[in-house]
């Protein structure tokens, strides 16, 4: 989640939005854990989000980037690494969006990831978010990281109003 919390640090804020980090991590067995791909809001064009911006990039990666992460993932298509991937998110991924774009918790289920590990459940500063229990009824294990809730706010919330 440090990691994620890093991401986070490096969105551009926003006054409508919040600023989150993510991280995409595969355990292979007798490794240690492999950063298949991170994201954070806005980092590319169109308004996205962290989660969508970490898949996009982990989609991305070819047979030769996988072998290059690890040789242990050289042959592994990237579908069967995101379904034994956890995903660290610094806040509760979105299950709408007010652009219209696809929430983040809709591509996380597609992507039949195993396990989503939360630092913040997102406030109602803009929409309802319904993200978690998604993921759960999709089949998606959540687990809510206790002890960094303050600190992934108060990234996420930089520069806003004080809410």
């Amino acid at each position: 989640m440090k990691l994620a919390l890093l991401e986070a640090q490096k969105a551009v804020p926003s006054p409508t939005a919040f600023c989150v980090g993510c991280v995409i991590v595969v355990r292979p067995e007798s490794e240690s854990p492999i950063v298949l791909a991170t994201g954070y809001s806005r980092e590319l064009l169109g308004n996205t989000h962290a989660e969508a911006n970490a898949l996009t990039k982990a989609y991305s990666l070819t047979p030769e980037d996988l072998a290059t992460l690890s040789p242990s993932l050289g042959g592994s298509d990237i579908a069967s690494l995101l379904a034994q991937a956890d995903v660290y998110t610094t806040m509760e991924p979105c299950s709408v969006r007010t652009s219209g774009l696809s929430p983040c918790s809709t591509a996380l289920i597609d992507a039949k990831v195993r396990r989503c590990i939360i630092g913040v459940s997102e406030p109602p500063d803009f929409v309802v978010c319904e993200g978690a229990d998604q993921l759960k009824k999709a089949g998606v294990e959540i687990i809510w990281l206790a002890g960094l809730e303050e600190q992934c706010l108060a990234v996420a919330r930089r520069e806003h109003a004080q809410r």
